[in-house]
């Protein structure tokens, strides 16, 4: 199998740094108990592998591409993430491959040797956060950290049954990084376990403002969790009948005395992605900062990119300021039919992928296909910038698929704190 990563601290700088640094720097907690009792040593002995877009002092960030790393300067500032889960206790084991300039959910780069899927060799890996989550399926690490702009967390630890969280946006700061669409990049992480999961969170989110899912107003005395099950999603994916057999079982927890939660279905009039428009409000927002952020670089260097993000990369180029302005009012309009329907329910569950992941020898208008009706499930949370937790549940034809948590903002913790519900035997 071939390495995800693209450098290994051979001598251990980076966690040599970050030992003699945590006498006097420590990860910011906030006033609750359980933060102040992750503070210091809650990652201790867990192997921590970065996505190449992450900046490490002293390290070269080559996002991808090798025309990239030859034309930006190693950085002499760390990422603020990299640095809390450092100081944390976790073990620094490399940085890995990502898909070039993340502009890709396949996990696919030309400019590296093939990277397999440990637990479906036929398959791809799912990007771009690809390398990371490779690293810790084949347990050459136990956390992966990544980011996600559209679904770059959530498609990988989908295809590779890992649990995986995509951060509310702006939870956590993206500085120190190579940006994609700063207006939707989130940093998120990728374990095997949900225990792990959730004690990286805490870590990371230590300084961020977190809510409850229930209805939090002054006078409220239930704090019973109203899931919303998007049923036209839910039963169109490929893995709809494990789902049907999953929520029933959910149901029967559900109907029982202190659940906590109910279930509600949702029903496609009340949700209907192809008349919000979603894949393409997502699309085109995307693509036009994109450009912004990287278009002079690449009129300037001409780099050598593969021939499928090229050709979006172009695309990117051509979309209009009107294009901007009608996708920016149909992404508000968006933000409010969420917000609206959160008002009857307090978390949405939703297929993270429309099934497991393509064979490896998938042709290209197989995959474009694909990414077409990924983004259609992931532009939910990108354009509502809402946190979403992907739970590996089932294995169909012998590759992984799951469901998805989609929370309100500052939901994140919660949302782990619900999944940990959900799946307790």
């Amino acid at each position: 199998m071939s390495s995800p990563f693209v450098s290994i601290p051979a001598d251990s700088k980076v966690n040599a740094k970050s030992a003699s640094d945590s006498g006097s720097s420590s990860v910011t907690a906030n006033a609750s108990s359980t933060a102040c009792e992750l503070t210091g040593h809650a990652l201790k002995g867990y192997g921590l592998a970065v996505k190449d877009l992450f900046h490490i002092e002293g390290l070269p960030t080559a996002a991808g591409n090798p025309d990239w790393l030859a034309t930006h300067p190693v950085p002499t500032a760390s990422n603020s993430t990299v640095e809390k889960l450092l100081d944390a206790g976790a073990t620094f084991k490399g940085k890995t491959i990502t898909d070039e300039l993340a502009y890709s959910l396949h996990g696919q780069n030309k400019h590296y040797p093939q990277l397999v899927n440990p637990v479906a060799p036929a398959h791809i890996p799912g990007g771009s956060s690809s390398g990371s989550a490779v690293a810790v399926s084949a347990h050459l690490a136990d956390i992966g950290l990544g980011t996600d702009t559209g679904g770059s967390i959530r498609v990988p630890a989908s295809y590779q049954g890992l649990w995986g969280l995509r951060t509310t946006h702006n939870a956590i700061p993206c500085d120190n990084m190579v940006a994609l669409a700063p207006s939707f990049d989130t940093v998120g992480w990728m374990t095997r376990d949900l225990d792990t999961l959730e004690k990286v969170s805490h870590v990371c989110l230590a300084d961020a403002s977190q809510e409850t899912l229930s209805n939090t107003a002054d006078d409220a005395t239930d704090t019973t969790i109203r899931i919303g099950t998007v049923q036209h999603l839910l039963q169109s994916a490929k893995h709809g009948v494990l789902t049907t057999k999953w929520l029933e079982t959910l149901n029967e927890k559900a109907d029982s005395d202190n659940a906590g939660f109910t279930i509600t279905p949702i029903t496609e009039h009340e949700l209907d992605l192809s008349a919000l428009n979603t894949a393409a409000t997502f699309r085109v927002l995307q693509g036009a900062e994109i450009w912004q952020q990287h278009g002079q670089w690449i009129t300037d260097t001409s780099p050598d990119i593969a021939h499928d993000i090229m050709l979006r990369l172009n695309w990117c180029e051509t979309i209009s300021e009107q294009e901007v302005d009608d996708a920016k009012k149909q992404q508000v309009a968006f933000q409010e039919y969420i917000n609206s329907l959160f008002e009857t329910v307090d978390v949405l569950l939703i297929p993270t992928t429309p099934g497991i992941a393509p064979r490896c020898d998938a042709d290209e208008e197989t995959l474009a296909n694909d990414r077409n009706a990924l983004l259609a499930l992931t532009s939910i949370a990108g354009l509502a910038e809402l946190p979403q937790i992907h739970m590996p549940l089932f294995t169909l034809q012998n590759a992984p698929c799951g469901l998805s948590l989609v929370g309100k903002k500052g939901s994140d913790l919660a949302l782990i704190k619900l999944a940990k519900a959900l799946t307790a035997n």
